[in-house]
């Protein structure tokens, strides 16, 4: 019988070996400050609990009507649950009332209104997180399928995703599965 082997590290190390790979593959140029910030991203999804059932939408409007230090913890919740709901769970959102580039747009918006504050050292990562956030979408999605939490088994879906997203990594997936996006049928889908 074959030894069964266990790595002992902390959920930052085992994340962070995940993220690095992710990017390198996708190739996805961030700032170490950006990729820590992910990384600390999905180990604080660990333990979180769900706390608002507020739609983002609305969530949204109201952190950009409020100010201070309530408008930042905010804007920062919306677009860290944003980013990984749209990462880990694109494929479940399919043909719900809100789909993954609902989520893209909250959470790129939220990142993009926390980018602007210059007293904020983390203002470079949410601009870098705004301007890239189908690209971190991907890197999510690619831990997420190496952790077992989803799979782009079923091409369909994979093509609605990258319809609506214009993710470079879903489209490689279709090709590597036989599928050559076509851009230009956008325009001509009936919903």
């Amino acid at each position: 019988m074959p030894e069964l082997v266990f790595r002992r590290e902390s959920a930052i190390e085992y994340f962070k070996e995940l993220v690095e790979g992710a990017l390198a593959h996708q190739r996805l140029d961030a700032g170490e400050l950006t990729a820590y910030y992910v990384v600390n991203l999905l180990t604080g999804f660990l333990q979180r609990r769900a706390d608002d059932d507020a739609p983002l939408a609305i969530r949204l409007a109201e952190a950009l009507e409020s100010g201070g230090a309530q408008q930042r913890t905010s804007l920062r919740e919306i677009g860290d649950l944003s980013l990984f709901v749209s990462g880990f769970f694109s494929d479940s959102l399919r043909r719900k009332l809100v789909d993954v580039d609902y989520y893209v747009a909250i959470g790129g918006c939220a990142y993009n209104a926390l980018s602007r504050a210059d007293t904020d050292t983390l203002s470079p990562v949410f601009g870098e997180l705004s301007e890239k956030f189908v690209g971190f979408v991907d890197v999510l999605s690619e831990v997420s399928e190496r952790t077992s939490c989803a799979s782009n088994g079923d091409v369909l879906p994979l093509y609605e995703k990258w319809l609506k997203t214009g993710s470079r990594r879903s489209g490689q997936l279709l090709v590597e599965r036989g599928v050559v996006p076509n851009a230009s049928i956008k325009s001509n889908l009936i919903q």
